[in-house]
C-alpha cells in the first residue's frame, strides 16, 4: 500500500530525499536561547554548478511554511518547487549561471533538525524538547552549511517574508560574507498584530486533544484539526480583501441558496477548507509552533540597541527592498524602515514597491514587474562582480 502523505512528511523528518549535512559534537549550534544543539542536521538542495572560484552562489532562504524544495518537485505533494517561476535554467534566478542554495530551515520538518527529528539521546521525537529556535539560529546553522560547501562569500541571500527575515539577518551578522541582499515582502521586526495573529494559530494547534502536550508522535497521533484552523487563519494573512472578492466573492459553493447551517456553503469557506486539510499532509504540527514562535521574536534593532541603522553599520553589502501595495501582513513601511535604516547607515539599496491586489503572496506568484526588478538587480550586481 502506498504510504499516506503524512507518513512520507514524518519519514523526511529524519531522512531528507534531498542532500543533507550532519554536524557532530564538535561542530554544536549555538542557539540564541543560551543552550547547543547536537547534534544536528541541515537538509538542503542545490540548483546549478559552483564556479571556480566559488563566487556565483546564492542562497534562497524560505519562507514560514517553505521548504529547501525551491525548484523541484516536492517528495511529498509531488508538486513543483515553490518558486519554480523564478528559479531554474535561463529565468530570474538562472541556474546556468548562478550556484543556487536553500536549505531547510532549523525547527522545519522536512529534514533539517526539528521537533519532529529523532533525539539521538532518547530515540524519540523532540517535540517540545527542542530548544526554542530564533531567525539569528537558522541563519547560524546556514552559515554552518555554506562553510561546509567551501564558499566564503555568497553573491546574493534571497528571501520573502520569513526568508526575508534571514536576509536582513545575513546581512547583520555576517556583512563580510554576503555580496548582495534582496529582501522580500518582510521587516526588521514582527509586529504586535502578526504576532497576535500567530498566537491565535498556536493556540488552535493546542486546543487540538491529539496535541498531546506536544507528544503526538510517539503516542502515533496526529493534530490535523488544530493545525488546519491554525493555516485557515494565517492563509487570510496571505492575501488580499480585493483578490478574495475576484476570486470568490460572495459566491455559494456548488449551491444555489444557502444551507441556513454551517457547512461550506461559500466558496472561500471551502477554499480555506482545503488549504488548510492540504497543509496538514505536509507539514508538523510542532514545528508550526516552533517556527511563527521564531519569527515572533525577530526584533534585528534590539540586539543593536534599538537602532535598526547600527545593525548595518559599515556594510558593504549591496541591498535590494521588495515590498507589494497590498501586502497588509508585511506593509511597505516595514519596508521603508529597512530601507531608512540601510540609508542612515550609508548602505547602497534600493527599493522598489510593486503595484498588485494580491497580497503577501505576490512574491511567490507570477508578478512580471517583480520579476523584472530581481532579474534587473541580480543583472547589474552580476556585471559588477564580473560575473556576466
Amino acid at each position: 500500500m502506498a504510504k499516506s502523505r503524512v507518513a512520507k512528511a514524518r519519514d523526511e523528518a529524519n531522512n531528507p530525499s534531498s542532500k543533507v549535512v550532519r554536524f557532530g559534537s564538535d561542530k554544536p549550534l549555538q542557539l540564541a536561547a543560551g543552550v547547543t544543539l547536537s547534534p544536528f542536521q541541515v537538509a538542503y538542495q542545490t540548483y546549478g554548478e559552483l564556479n571556480a572560484d566559488k563566487s556565483n552562489a546564492i542562497l534562497i532562504c524560505h519562507a514560514l511554511t517553505g521548504d529547501q524544495h525551491v525548484a523541484n518537485q516536492h517528495p511529498v505533494t509531488g508538486k513543483p518547487g515553490w518558486w519554480e517561476a523564478l528559479v531554474g535554467p535561463g529565468k530570474v534566478i538562472d541556474t546556468d549561471r548562478f550556484f543556487v542554495i536553500c536549505s531547510n530551515v532549523i525547527g522545519s520538518c522536512l529534514g533539517s533538525t526539528g521537533p519532529a527529528s529523532a533525539n539521538e539521546e532518547t530515540g524519540q521525537a523532540y517535540g517540545l524538547g527542542l530548544p526554542v529556535i530564533t531567525i539569528k539560529d537558522m541563519v547560524r546553522a546556514q552559515a554552518m552549511l555554506v562553510e561546509y560547501l567551501g564558499i566564503e562569500r555568497l553573491f546574493s541571500v534571497v528571501g520573502g517574508s520569513m526568508g526575508g527575515m534571514q536576509v536582513l539577518e545575513w546581512a547583520a551578522s555576517y556583512p563580510e560574507r554576503v555580496n548582495t541582499a534582496v529582501p522580500i515582502a518582510t521587516g526588521a521586526r514582527h509586529t504586535a498584530q502578526n504576532i497576535a495573529f500567530h498566537e491565535v494559530g498556536r493556540q488552535a494547534v493546542m486546543a487540538d486533544p491529539d496535541w498531546r502536550g506536544g507528544a503526538y508522535l510517539k503516542d502515533g497521533r496526529h493534530p490535523g484539526k488544530g493545525l488546519a484552523v491554525a493555516r485557515m487563519a494565517a492563509h487570510i494573512t496571505y492575501l488580499s480583501e480585493p483578490a478574495l472578492h475576484r476570486k470568490f466573492g460572495r459566491n455559494l459553493q456548488d449551491r444555489d441558496q444557502p444551507t441556513f447551517g454551517f457547512d461550506a456553503d461559500f466558496q472561500i469557506e471551502s477554499y480555506l477548507r482545503h488549504q488548510g486539510i492540504t497543509f496538514v499532509d505536509r507539514f508538523d504540527a510542532n514545528s508550526y509552533l516552533y517556527l511563527t514562535r521564531a519569527m515572533d521574536y525577530f526584533d534585528l534593532a534590539s540586539e543593536h540597541g534599538g537602532l535598526l541603522s547600527r545593525a548595518f553599520k559599515g556594510t558593504k553589502t549591496r541591498f535590494c527592498v521588495v515590498s507589494f501595495t497590498s501586502d497588509w501582513l508585511f506593509p511597505t513601511e516595514e519596508s521603508r524602515m529597512v530601507v531608512h535604516a540601510l540609508n542612515a547607515a550609508g548602505a547602497s539599496v534600493s527599493f522598489v514597491e510593486i503595484e498588485t491586489d494580491r497580497g503577501h503572496d505576490a512574491f511567490l506568484l507570477d508578478e512580471p514587474e517583480f520579476h523584472a526588478a530581481i532579474d534587473g538587480f541580480l543583472k547589474a550586481a552580476a556585471r559588477n562582480a564580473g560575473l556576466i
